[in-house]
């Protein structure tokens, strides 16, 4: 295949939408709460669309005018060598990556919401471990870690 085509973020992939709809009528209690509170520019008037298909990968949440990805993890996704891989996918593509696990999202949604805040507004803008946040320049840093 043709790589440039491949990293082409505007050409759907066979059954990308159908796997976002899926995901969209399957989303976790976390994810559901959390749509409650980003849909319809409720958050500061940022926009933001739910489980979008992203080259080979869909996405939880994603502000596009900030080119801000937003994943919601089950327990699942601890030490996930594909979630690194994939990040650093989205990151080589121009997008920052903000991680939270469902307790985060269903427990402190507060602290959650402040914290995206703080990442689209520039407040949090390097890497960070503790609140699992991956800015578009983290690839490098990111590919040091796995080798």
């Amino acid at each position: 295949m043709n790589a440039a085509r491949d990293n082409d973020l505007t050409k759907r992939r066979p059954g990308a939408t159908l796997k976002a709809r899926t995901l969209r009528r399957n989303e976790t209690e976390a994810e559901y709460r959390l749509w409650g509170d980003l849909r319809n520019r409720l958050l500061n008037g940022y926009k933001f669309s739910r489980q979008v298909p992203l080259g080979p990968y869909v996405a939880d949440f994603l502000c596009r005018e900030q080119r801000l990805v937003v994943e919601i993890d089950g327990s699942q996704h601890a030490d996930s060598v594909s979630d690194v891989i994939r990040t650093q996918w989205l990151n080589a593509n121009g997008y920052a990556v903000l991680r939270f696990w469902n307790e985060e999202a269903l427990r402190e949604r507060r602290p959650v919401l402040e914290t995206i805040l703080a990442v689209l507004s520039g407040d949090i803008s390097e890497r960070c471990e503790t609140i699992r946040f991956w800015p578009a320049d983290a690839i490098q840093e990111l590919q040091g870690s796995r080798q």
